[in-house]
């Protein structure tokens, strides 16, 4: 694959020459959804991580440089799908487990149901995780015509297995083992082992495009399993980087992401060779900051993957589509905005509209996407999780004793430039590519400490703490968290089941048991 090929001289053509006036109604929608990528993690970054394609869309279309998503998985995916945040359905507390009975709560209705609703065919392909323990909780119940992919937080990428250990009340463990790949309901795995995961998800996308009713709108759901662990990759990527990345785990992300790069072009060419192109918005998002753990990184942001800094939530992106005007294009987008936003983004792309969903926490962006307009989203909320608390409640702070809020609760919110977070935001370090040869930093910071506040446009890496500095500021956020908090389901997190043992079933395969 080459950039300048003659693909990239077609998305100019479409993109640079195509006049606004001849758009549709209806475009097509195409979500590209990584997993665990971090904002060091492509090339536009100035990383040394290799994403041509990838860097050649953004820069025709709008890069989205202040977007946030939350700092795991499946909170970040519902509230993709939701347009509302994790604290108005129970999910507000770690990820769905394997084992685990629930799911995004089926009376929450999902972007897929809106987009079917307002007449698009819509297909998913890759990772759900969003829980299965019923039927009703499955993509092809929740909207999706159509679904090819994996049901937990990960899938082995040439065998499409997973392991769990459901633990029970007495602490005994049991691993609960299977195949976890799905056409619709129907257990496939065993048909496609050895075939790569991203590549054989591709090419998925690709004959959905193909077989396609170009006269209908289409909605292309793409959450692949890259560039999650297990750090798994063909040695044609991986060999790209030998001699430039030491590191093992640092230099098999790199490549990782480096063949979903080169999967986003495969799909972006069949796009174009469909004529489906031109009436295509195409957004690319990571749901959450990369694992430091397994390679990825998102220097110089503080924190990762779990984190409520900026490296767990401050999420790469951006959107391309001819729709955008010429004005915007190749342009850096720093406005406000929130994953919840792409749900009533897309409804008013649809035409449609929110008749029958709950309460939106997501905004309608399209105008500052396509127009370079001001966001109309001036805070979002990062998260409230009451199951999750500071080891000592009591411990001395000028803001203990507020009437507001409980801040040994882990939680935090941003309005405007202003973000505070409370209790246990994780990961409170920044972790250096290994590729640069520099010490990570670490505070020093008291093990008691419970409140966090900073400027994030003048301090985006989160260099200092000025929440002694600002008691008004502090003060008027935890309110506005305590009001939050008042508007909150419980937790739904409950016990693992054995029952949702795969090996108790004849087809050795994970999916709904009740």
């Amino acid at each position: 694959m080459m950039v300048g090929s003659y693909i990239i001289q077609c998305l100019l053509l479409i993109i640079l020459v195509r006049s606004v006036g001849g758009k549709p109604r209806q475009p097509h929608i195409v979500f590209v959804l990584a997993d665990d990528f971090g904002w060091n993690d492509i090339g536009y970054h100035g990383s040394m991580v290799k994403s041509p394609f990838l860097d050649k869309l953004a820069s025709l279309g709008v890069k989205l440089e202040n977007y946030y998503v939350q700092p795991l998985c499946t909170p970040s995916r519902a509230q993709l799908m939701t347009g509302r945040y994790q604290i108005r359905y129970g999910l507000q507390h770690l990820v769905i487990q394997p084992d685990q009975p629930v799911c995004l709560p089926t009376d929450e209705v999902t972007i897929a149901q809106k987009l079917k609703e307002a007449g698009y065919a819509t297909h998913m392909v890759g990772k759900w995780h969003l829980g299965f323990y019923k039927k009703e909780c499955l993509p092809t119940y929740r909207g999706f015509d159509t679904f090819f992919g994996f049901l937990n937080c990960l899938v082995y990428h040439y065998t499409y297995d997973f392991g769990y250990y459901n633990v029970d009340d007495e602490g005994n463990q049991t691993l609960l083992f299977g195949w976890d790949l799905f056409r619709g309901e129907e257990s496939v795995a065993k048909q496609h082992q050895g075939q790569y995961s991203t590549t054989l998800f591709a090419e998925e996308a690709q004959r959905i495009i193909r077989n396609h009713d170009p006269d209908k709108p289409l909605f292309l759901y793409l959450p692949f399993a890259a560039v999650h662990n297990p750090l798994d990759v063909p040695s044609q990527y991986e060999d790209q980087y030998l001699g430039e990345i030491e590191d093992e785990n640092r230099r098999k992300k790199a490549a990782m992401v480096t063949c979903l790069d080169e999967a986003v072009y495969n799909i972006t060419e069949t796009l174009v060779e469909t004529g489906l192109w031109e009436d295509t918005v195409l957004v690319f998002s990571t749901d959450n900051g990369g694992a430091t753990s397994y390679g990825g990184n998102n220097w110089p942001l503080r924190g990762g993957k779990r984190s409520m800094f900026e490296g767990g939530i401050r999420g790469v992106g951006f959107v391309t589509s001819h729709l955008l005007d010429k004005s915007v294009r190749g342009s850096e987008n720093h406005e406000l905005m929130h994953i919840t936003d792409w749900f009533p983004t897309f409804v008013h792309l649809a035409g449609g509209n929110s008749k029958g969903t709950k309460p939106l926490d997501g905004i309608n962006q399209w105008d500052m996407l396509s127009k370079g307009s001001s966001s109309q989203r001036t805070e979002f909320l990062i998260n409230i999780d009451p199951l999750e608390n500071c080891s000592n409640p009591n411990a001395e702070n000028m803001y203990r004793n507020n009437p507001y809020f409980d801040m040994c609760v882990r939680a935090g919110i941003r309005r405007g430039n202003w973000k505070l977070l409370t209790g246990v935001p994780r990961q409170p370090y920044w972790t250096a590519p290994p590729e640069l040869d520099l010490e990570n930093i670490r505070l020093q910071e008291s093990k008691d400490k419970m409140v966090w506040l900073f400027d994030v446009e003048e301090d985006p890496n989160e260099l200092y703490d000025i929440s002694e500095e600002h008691p008004d500021i502090v003060l008027s956020l935890l309110q506005r968290l305590g009001e939050y908090n008042q508007e909150t389901v419980p937790v739904n997190y409950p016990p693992g089941d054995i029952s949702a043992n795969p090996q108790v079933k004849p087809t050795r395969a994970w999916g709904p048991w009740q």
